[in-house]
């Protein structure tokens, strides 16, 4: 059952000569199937942890492995095919290229999987979020709330094994927040794994664990 696995997991990041431990000699289980909730106070870690889980960073020390496979010992090429193949990303800054509809930034995900028709599967992604009305608008012309789901319809479209949220409703107003939030229940639901850095409490309600983090280290879970 178990999916991901971090030993020993610690980054430091150096600023001249000054080092800010951002984890430290972290341990974490995360079983497949289950919808993981990290909170804690700003700095704490949570979206260093969560980059390193997806291998968008280099530990300084210790592994990361999903199932078997130790993520940072593999080459970057190979880690990077992995990464597109079985990882969805979310962020709280939605990372949608400006010059494309919201049809063609969810199409996006699209190129390094075989799906029959991804025109329509991201019509319908788009329509589950309530996004059909706004399939050619560009990301100016949409609200936070609304970016957010075309971002997450994106990592959707990609057929992910694991979501990776950073703050996905942060920014968004509690109607949008429980939009998002519902859809990731939805993906866990279908048997989707979910790791979300989060403040907001309506996340906990669909949380399958919650785990708490202060200063670079996981305290005991609630």
């Amino acid at each position: 059952m178990m999916m991901i696995r971090t030993e020993n997991l610690t980054k430091i990041f150096r600023r001249g000569r000054q080092e800010v431990i951002a984890l430290n000699s972290v341990d974490l289980m995360v079983e497949r199937g289950s919808f993981v909730v990290i909170k804690g106070p700003s700095g704490s870690g949570k979206s260093t942890l969560l980059f390193l889980l997806g291998g968008l960073l280099t530990p300084s020390s210790g592994e990361v492995y999903h199932d078997d496979v130790s993520l940072y010992a593999i080459p970057d090429s190979e880690r990077t095919r992995y990464r597109a193949e079985h990882i969805g990303y979310v962020f709280q800054s939605y990372y949608l290229l400006p010059y494309l509809s919201v049809l063609e930034n969810i199409l996006v995900a699209q190129h390094m999987h075989t799906v029959t028709d991804p025109e329509q599967e991201a019509r319908e992604l788009a329509a589950s979020l309530g996004m059909a009305e706004r399939l050619h608008h560009k990301p100016s012309e949409l609200s936070a709330g609304e970016k957010q789901r075309v971002a997450l319809a994106r990592a959707l479209l990609s057929r992910p094994e694991i979501i990776l949220a950073d703050e996905p409703t942060g920014n968004l107003d509690p109607a949008n927040a429980h939009i998002v939030t519902e859809r990731l229940a939805r993906f866990h639901a279908e048997g989707g794994t979910v790791v979300m850095v989060s403040h907001d409490n309506d996340a906990d309600r669909v949380a399958s664990r919650i785990l708490h983090m202060e200063k670079g280290s996981l305290l005991t879970e609630k």
